[in-house]
């Protein structure tokens, strides 16, 4: 199995695609807070996020609140290989928090987000998100994804979640990000706010919310036992010849805090990186 760990961005150079034809792909992409690997009750079980994921056939899903080598709630674990390993999925990881090693000549302790892929990851980039009241620190991750020959820009990331301000700021310098790529684009992520708020509307400036036109019922994601609110987020480019949701569904399960979102889309693009 490849495995690419990466917080900057790799320079990838390919042959122009212009000339080829637009085609289509199917897969199921997905969004879910892992809370470290720890349920509601907060035991420790990665295992059984594995078991989520390969048994919903999420094909590429972005990962938050994932530790690497982070404490002993996950026994010093890098969450994202493990679970690239456990499920034969290619990994970018970003550390939004990376700290010295508790013992001198251990791992550096890091906590973030993650995208698995079942398809070659081509490039990736971890982008540091604005704090301005001094919050926790966020980050944007991208993979590039090779979705059998046809680029996908994947985003994974998760706003602040107890100050509108920095989750506004932060759905600014996601705008700014995604105003500069061009093919087909999903953002997942823990948005930490619900429907219809401004940090929602504001990032519905270049994607589209998927659940709306592809789920059913409310999408409630959070909390895992008993869901009364929806901040867990699959958006999409839903122009022409890009990403069209077909079928959105919250997955029913209590291996973490959150629910996974997993949505079936249908990707159209031209061969080649971009």
């Amino acid at each position: 199995m490849s495995v690419l760990l990466a917080v900057s961005m790799v320079a990838v150079s390919a042959p122009s695609a212009q000339g080829s034809p637009v085609q289509s792909r199917d897969l199921t992409v997905a969004t879910f807070n892992i809370h470290h690997g720890a349920g509601p009750d907060d035991e420790l079980d990665l295992p059984h996020i594995a078991e989520v994921i390969a048994g919903h056939g999420m094909d590429v899903v972005g990962l938050q609140e994932v530790d690497r080598h982070w404490g002993e709630r996950s026994e010093f674990v890098d969450q994202a290989r493990w679970l690239g390993a456990e499920l034969d999925m290619h990994v970018a990881f970003g550390a939004n928090l990376d700290e010295d090693p508790a013992e001198a000549g251990q791992p550096r302790r890091q906590y973030g987000t993650a995208i698995l892929s079942r398809y070659p990851i081509e490039a990736s980039r971890n982008v540091p998100l604005p704090r301005p009241e001094g919050g926790e620190q966020r980050g944007l991750l991208e993979a590039v994804v090779l979705v059998r020959g046809v680029p996908l820009h994947f985003y994974s990331t998760h706003l602040q979640h107890d100050s509108r301000v920095e989750r506004l700021a932060q759905a600014d310098a996601i705008n700014a990000v995604l105003a500069d790529v061009e093919g087909p684009t999903v953002l997942v992520g823990d948005l930490n706010a619900e429907p219809g708020t401004p940090e929602i509307e504001r990032l519905a400036t270049h994607l589209a919310d998927t659940w709306p036109a592809a789920g059913q019922g409310q999408g409630l994601t959070y909390p895992a036992e008993a869901p009364r609110t929806r901040i867990d987020y699959v958006f999409a480019d839903d122009s022409v010849s890009a990403v069209s949701p077909d079928a959105a569904r919250v997955i029913d399960t209590t291996a973490s805090d959150h629910r996974p979102v997993a949505v079936d889309v249908t990707v159209s693009g031209r061969p080649g990186l971009r």
